[in-house]
C-alpha cells in the first residue's frame, strides 16, 4: 500500500509531474543508510561492506571478534541492490536468496563470490534483474519483536506522515490489506515537528514497554530529525526491532531523497549508484531529458508532460503500447533531439516511433533538423511517424521533405497514433518471421 507508490516509477502520476519538477527521489544502498542512521545516533547492527569475496572474508573475520550476548559470532550477509525482496530472490549464479546467515569467514567468502558480479532477480527488479556489486556483512541480532516504521511525504495531509505497525519484518502491503487495524498513521505538522509525547504515545500503541518504550520514542524523534535534515521523501525501517537484551535497533533501512534538494545535500547525492538505474534514464539525465522506460514497442518523443501523456493515451486507445515517456522540454537543441533518438533506438523492443511536437518555445525546424541528423547518424531502421505543429512548422516540414529520409508525416494526432500502431505491428511481424519490412510513404 505504502511502498507501492514509492516504487511506481512508471505510473502516470510520476510521468505527469516530470516536466514541472524532478521527482527521481534518490535511493541509496542499505549500508549507506546504516551509516546515516549511525551518524544520527540511531542504533544499528555493526556492519562492514565488501566489494569482493576476499573483502567479505576479512569483514567476517573482523566482525567475528565481537561475539553477541549469547557468546556466538553469527553474522548475516546481504546483497546490496536497490530493490526489495532480496531474501526471496535468486541469482544468475544459481544461489537462492540475497540475505543469508553465515557462521564463518569461509562461508562469507563463498556466498559473496556467488553474489558479487552476479544479477539478482526479485519481485521488484523485473525480468532484467539488478547486478550486485557489493555485500553488507552485519552482526546477527536476536530479536524479541519486529516492527515496521516509516516516514513518508503525504499529499493528503500536505506534510510528513509516520506509518508504523507492530507487525514488522514482513511485506507491509500485505499487512495493510489483511489487517488494516495493525497500521498506525500519525500526520506530523511540519511547522511544529514531532513531540516527545506523540512519540511516546506511538511507542505505546506499538506495544513497547519499560526502557524499550523510552528508547523507541527517542529513536522515532531521531528518525524524524534525520528525515528533515536530509530532505528525505522516505525513511522506511523494516524491521525496527527490540532485541533480546531490550535494545531498539534499525535492522534494515530504505531511504529516498528529494532531487530538488540536491544542491544542499551534496554529501547524500554523492552516494548515488548509477549502476542500479536504467542506463537509458542515466543517459537522458546527462542531456537534461525526461525519460522513463516502459514495456511497449512504440517509442515516443514529445515536448511537454501533458502532451506526452495525451500521446501515450491515444497510442493505447489504438491498441498500441508506448515503449517510453520522453519529454524533451520546451527548448531542446538539435543535439538533444539527436540524443533522444539514440536513447529510443537503444531499446531493442521498439518497432516504431512517434514524434509529436507542438512548437511554442520549441521550434519545429530545430526538431526536424535533430530528427534528420539522428536518423542519418543511427541509420534508423524502424518506421518513424512525425507530427509537427506550431512555431516554424512549415520550415520543419520542408527540411523533412527535402531530406530524402523515409519519414511518415501526419498532421492529425489521432491518425498519427493509428498509423504508428499499424507500422509497429507490421515491423514486429516482419521481425518475427526474419524479414526486413520496407515500408512505403504512399
Amino acid at each position: 500500500m505504502f511502498r507501492l507508490f514509492a516504487n511506481s516509477s512508471k505510473s502516470a502520476l510520476r510521468l505527469a509531474s516530470k516536466n514541472q519538477q524532478q521527482v527521481r527521489n534518490l535511493s541509496i544502498h542499505e549500508y549507506m543508510s546504516a551509516n546515516l542512521l549511525s551518524e544520527a545516533g540511531i542504533k544499528v547492527p555493526k556492519g562492514v561492506v565488501a566489494s569482493s569475496a576476499d573483502e567479505a572474508f576479512e569483514a567476517a573475520k573482523k566482525l567475528g571478534k565481537y561475539p553477541n550476548i549469547h557468546g556466538t559470532s553469527d553474522l548475516v550477509i546481504k546483497a546490496q541492490v536497490l530493490a526489495g525482496g532480496r531474501g526471496k530472490g535468486h541469482f544468475d549464479s544459481g544461489l537462492k536468496g540475497g540475505v543469508k546467515t553465515i557462521y564463518s569467514p569461509e562461508e562469507a567468502r563463498d556466498l559473496a563470490g556467488k553474489m558479487i558480479g552476479h544479477k539478482i532477480f526479485t519481485k521488484q527488479t523485473g525480468a532484467s534483474g539488478k547486478e550486485c556489486n557489493k555485500v553488507f556483512i552485519v552482526e546477527r541480532k536476536y530479536v524479541r519483536r519486529e516492527y515496521y516504521f516509516a516516514i513518508l511525504m503525504d499529499r493528503a495531509t500536505k506534510g510528513p506522515v509516520i506509518v508504523a505497525s507492530s507487525q514488522g519484518g514482513v511485506d507491509i502491503e500485505s499487512v495493510a490489506e489483511e489487517n488494516p487495524d495493525a497500521i498506525f498513521k500519525l500526520p506530523v505538522d511540519i511547522n511544529k515537528g514531532l513531540s516527545l509525547e506523540a512519540a511516546q504515545h506511538l511507542a505505546d500503541q506499538l506495544g513497547f514497554v519499560g526502557n524499550a518504550r523510552e528508547e523507541a520514542a527517542d529513536t522515532f524523534l531521531k528518525l524524524y530529525k534525520l528525515f528533515l535534515a536530509k530532505d528525505a521523501t522516505q525513511i522506511e525501517i523494516n524491521p525496527l526491532v527490540e532485541t533480546s537484551d531490550h535494545q531498539v535497533m534499525c535492522m534494515d533501512a530504505k531511504f529516498g531523497f528529494d532531487d530538488n534538494a540536491s544542491f544542499r545535500q551534496k554529501d547524500v547525492f554523492a552516494l548515488r549508484d548509477p549502476t542500479q538505474e536504467d542506463p537509458r534514464e542515466v543517459q537522458a539525465e546527462k542531456w537534461d531529458l525526461n525519460y522513463i522506460g516502459l514495456d511497449g514497442r512504440i517509442g515516443c518523443l514529445v515536448n511537454g508532460a501533458g502532451l506526452a501523456m495525451s500521446t501515450m493515451d491515444i497510442i493505447k486507445l489504438h491498441g498500441g503500447e508506448p515503449a517510453n515517456f520522453l519529454d524533451v522540454g520546451g527548448s531542446a537543441s538539435t543535439k538533444q533531439i539527436s540524443e533522444a533518438f539514440k536513447i529510443i533506438s537503444s531499446d531493442s523492443g521498439v518497432s516504431a516511433a512517434l514524434v509529436n511536437i507542438f512548437g511554442g518555445i520549441m521550434r519545429c525546424d530545430v526538431v526536424a533538423q535533430g530528427i534528420i541528423e539522428a536518423v542519418r547518424e543511427l541509420d534508423l531502421k524502424i518506421p518513424l511517424v512525425v507530427r509537427l505543429q506550431g512555431t516554424n512548422v512549415e520550415e520543419g516540414k520542408k527540411l523533412i521533405n527535402e531530406s530524402g529520409i523515409a519519414i511518415f508525416p501526419c498532421d492529425d494526432l489521432d491518425k498519427a497514433a493509428e498509423l504508428v500502431v499499424n507500422l509497429s505491428d507490421i515491423t514486429s511481424l516482419a521481425q518475427k518471421v526474419g524479414v526486413h519490412a520496407k515500408l512505403s510513404l504512399e
